[in-house]
């Protein structure tokens, strides 16, 4: 299961299935208040997202399962992760994060708090949004809108508290990420009680664009 970035949907994730085998079934988690879903209000708080996402899965835990989250989907994919394996503690459950420090290593932000032009300088700094969108003027005022109230979510994240996990876990990042020294995806082994690895590419925050492929070999490594 797929966890989109900060202002990400599901379609980011839409072509990933093209690395995997025909074992292997990609599913993505589309947040509310965006494309399929752009009725819906945005949420708040961490919670009200990964509660619902712990009740499917529990369901459905009987097959193996990895949970992928990059950037701002990490932190989902991880609180996921940890409330899931303690519901299901028999479930065979593996977790792979992306450009994204480890939860006891959060710096809580503000950008949320900027102006529209200041979501849009952060939007270029970060690269992964299309030029198309931020120069036409409804796509741009629909993205800020997205990104501002994904930045309010996480930048007020309080991550969980409890066990280490028992899982396996991934970590992966860009060497140019100018938000992430690629020394601190480490963090992660701390969180980490079931095996850690860990991997760095060339590349910026979203260096699993131009990467895809080999990102989805490391994770289709880290499947098993």
């Amino acid at each position: 299961m797929c966890f989109p970035h900060a202002g990400g949907s599901a379609s980011f994730f839409r072509d990933w299935a093209d690395g995997f085998g025909p074992h292997v079934e990609v599913v993505a988690v589309q947040y509310p208040g965006r494309e399929d879903r752009l009725v819906e209000p945005h949420l708040v708080e961490v919670d009200e997202l990964v509660d619902p996402l712990v009740t499917a899965l529990s369901a459905a835990a009987d097959r193996p399962t990895t949970l992928f989250g990059h950037s701002m989907g990490a932190a989902i994919a991880y609180e996921v992760a940890r409330r899931l394996e303690q519901r299901r503690p028999a479930a065979d459950l593996r977790l792979a994060v992306s450009a994204r420090p480890a939860p006891h290593r959060h710096r809580p932000g503000s950008v949320h708090l900027r102006d529209d032009e200041g979501i849009l300088a952060e939007l270029r700094r970060l690269g992964g949004t299309d030029a198309a969108v931020l120069d036409n003027p409804e796509l741009r005022a629909l993205t800020t809108g997205i990104v501002r109230n994904d930045y309010r979510l996480i930048e007020n994240y309080r991550p969980g508290a409890g066990p280490r996990l028992r899982m396996p876990v991934l970590a992966l990042a860009g060497d140019r990420d100018p938000d992430l020294p690629p020394e601190e995806v480490l963090g992660w082994a701390e969180v980490a009680a079931g095996g850690f690895r860990h991997r760095v590419f060339p590349g910026d925050h979203f260096y699993l664009v131009p990467r895809r492929a080999e990102v989805a070999a490391e994770l289709a490594r880290h499947l098993g």
